[in-house]
């Protein structure tokens, strides 16, 4: 179905990049955010998203996956924005703001916000990785092919990533209980 919708969409459909756009934006508006930790900026995001693929859909090869294709113009765009309004994304709470996140148990919150915490000390070669592997569900290989590396060179930076986030997620826990 997928392909038909593209084909579509290069015809200048526009009903066809109208179901495209339904079925793409809630999840692309979580993902963006996870980068860029701020709505604004996630918003204009995908809206610059979903432009650049309605003007640029004839250069897509019909061959390959398209969200891979996609969430590549997504995430070079939360950082073309991030770098224009030089700040640093906070991850710190998506999870609040996630419509996926429903929870009234305040300590696994707690857990949540400290993984956050830390991910936002994370450098974006290090954290966007995780987001798109973990928050967003892509395969390593597609992961790589959004970020236009080497899944080897993927791997090892979610092995970084995961590295320090345990080493700021156990410092956290001792100096949690030695002042509590």
């Amino acid at each position: 179905m997928e392909q038909a919708l593209i084909e579509k969409i290069k015809n200048k459909d526009q009903e066809a990049f109208r179901q495209l756009y339904e079925s793409l934006s809630d999840y692309a508006l979580r993902t963006a955010y996870a980068i860029t930790g701020n709505d604004a900026n996630a918003s204009d995001a995908v809206q610059e998203t979903f432009i650049r693929i309605y003007y640029h859909i004839g250069s897509y090869d019909i061959s390959k996956p398209f969200k891979p294709w996609f969430y590549r113009i997504l995430v070079n765009e939360c950082n073309r924005l991030m770098k224009k309004t030089m700040k640093i994304s906070f991850l710190s709470d998506y999870l609040e703001n996630s419509p996926d996140f429903k929870t009234n148990d305040s300590y696994r919150f707690q857990e949540y916000e400290e993984l956050y915490k830390a991910l936002k000390k994370l450098s974006d070669i290090h954290r966007i990785p995780i987001v798109l592997k973990y928050l967003s569900g892509f395969t390593d290989e597609e992961s790589a092919q959004i970020l236009d590396i080497n899944v080897n060179t993927l791997k090892s930076r979610v092995h970084k990533a995961k590295a320090k986030l345990k080493k700021t997620m156990e410092s956290s826990l001792e100096g949690g209980i030695n002042n509590g």
